[in-house]
């Protein structure tokens, strides 16, 4: 395993205090958001793209199950991944630094960062589209909500910079 940082137990705890619906509806609404401005996400999944996608964060006391009905996505925080066809589990911050590009998808798997359950397929086919995408997760909540993505580029800059955590783009895999 390589040394990705831990949500601290108390940011995890807090995290586990959100009520599940309101945060539900604001990730599926940044996730269309981002299915908007990359539509190739969806194309590439193909035939997996009726497939449900438990995203397990481990240090996180909940897992976002990823729908995409008539190609529309959909997230759902619900306590486990019971009900999805696939799950991808690690660190939030080995998922992180997947969707920002900071390290490699294939490298996290077979140092056990990430584990992979179910319909392994559609678990890299989600992986391949969203590593094909390039996407910035803060220039993403930029395009949705650019108030909060003014406020939210400090704080990640400096969260970053203690933590190690990818909260945007890398400009290179390491």
């Amino acid at each position: 395993m390589t040394s990705l940082p831990t949500l601290a137990p108390p940011l995890s705890r807090l995290v586990g205090l959100l009520p599940k619906p309101p945060a539900s509806v604001a990730l599926t609404l940044l996730a269309r958001r981002i299915a908007a401005r990359h539509p190739e996400i969806i194309s590439r999944l193909g035939v997996h793209a009726n497939a449900s996608f438990a995203l397990d964060p481990t240090d996180l006391p909940v897992v976002m199950i990823l729908t995409l009905p008539a190609g529309q996505p959909r997230i759902r925080l619900q306590k486990d991944a019971s009900g999805a066809d696939c799950r991808i589990a690690g660190k939030l911050s080995a998922l992180l630094a997947l969707v920002h590009g900071a390290v490699d998808g294939d490298a996290l798997f077979f140092s056990r960062d990430l584990v992979i359950a179910g319909d392994t397929a559609a678990a890299l086919a989600l992986r391949n589209a969203i590593d094909n995408a390039e996407l910035d997760l803060l220039e993403e909540i930029q395009h949705v909500a650019p108030p909060l993505a003014r406020a939210l580029a400090p704080v990640a800059a400096a969260l970053e910079r203690q933590t190690g955590v990818a909260l945007r783009r890398a400009s290179g895999v390491i």
